[in-house]
């Protein structure tokens, strides 16, 4: 029996980042049904933000949706996450910084700042009762140790899933594997891949991770977003075809290219 993997969809956010591509309201709710509708575990709606993103989208896919967990994006910043949790989506996916880059030069904070901001900001996730997912920010260029820290301080808090996230778009397949392998032999909880294609690598990187543990693919339509784009979601299932089970047929991937190809406008499809 081959190994079961869940899809995570991250078109809806990290998609949106590519250069050119907006999606109205009404393209979301499509977009995501249609996703639900294939199977896709996750799917990440966005950053909730009051002044560009709006309710009425939102609302409209949790209550539409069949199978699929919704989740929004937030910064590890405690008022972020109360606005967030106030949507009442299914899941929080809180982005913690793990790099010394992002933590002492993007930020001018230190690794005690990242460890009390993430206690308060599941605290009041804990309080709206709802679920949280911690996105390991700028994976591939941090300490090991920190991250083992912060595994094992998330357990702790009854937390279940970490997403390590290349946000460069730096790893090969064997740095990544190896992280995997890593962060696994010192915990129990469980792993989801979030990769970058600066490179052209990140189905590799996402293919090599799964083979080393992770347990959940993050995934766009086409490969859009931001720089260099995401991991491919048809591709990534075709190369699982003979190793992994995805619960997602190839074939209703390709006709949600076709909606998403209808959805942008022929100035924006220029860009990809």
């Amino acid at each position: 029996m081959m190994k079961k993997l869940r899809i995570v969809d991250t078109t809806l956010r990290d998609g949106e980042q590519c250069p050119g591509v907006t999606f109205l309201p009404e393209d979301k709710v499509k977009l995501a049904l249609a996703l639900d509708k294939i199977g896709v575990f996750e799917i990440e709606a966005g950053i909730f933000d009051r002044k560009t993103e709006g309710r009425e989208y939102l609302s409209e896919i949790m209550y539409q949706k069949k199978h699929a967990r919704i989740s929004l994006w937030s910064r590890l910043n405690p008022a972020d996450v109360m606005e967030a949790c106030r949507q009442k989506p299914d899941v929080i996916h809180i982005a913690v910084p793990v790099s010394y880059v992002q933590i002492y030069s993007k930020l001018n904070k230190n690794k005690a700042w990242v460890e009390k901001q993430l206690m308060d900001c599941v605290e009041i996730a804990d309080n709206f009762h709802v679920q949280v997912t911690l996105g390991f920010e700028d994976a591939s260029r941090a300490d090991i140790g920190f991250m083992i820290k912060l595994a094992a301080q998330a357990e702790k808090m009854r937390i279940k899933i970490i997403r390590l996230a290349d946000t460069v778009g730096i790893f090969t397949p064997v740095r990544a594997g190896k992280l995997v392998k890593e962060i696994r032999s010192h915990s129990s909880i469980m792993i989801e891949a979030h990769e970058h294609n600066d490179f052209g690598m990140a189905v590799a990187n996402s293919l090599e991770m799964a083979s080393m543990g992770a347990q959940f693919i993050d995934c766009t339509i086409l490969g859009i977003g931001e720089r260099a784009g995401n991991c491919n979601m048809y591709d990534f299932i075709h190369a699982c075809e003979s190793h992994f089970d995805t619960g997602i047929e190839k074939r209703n991937v390709l006709k949600i290219e076709e909606l998403l190809s209808g959805i942008m406008r022929p100035d924006r499809r220029n860009f990809l």
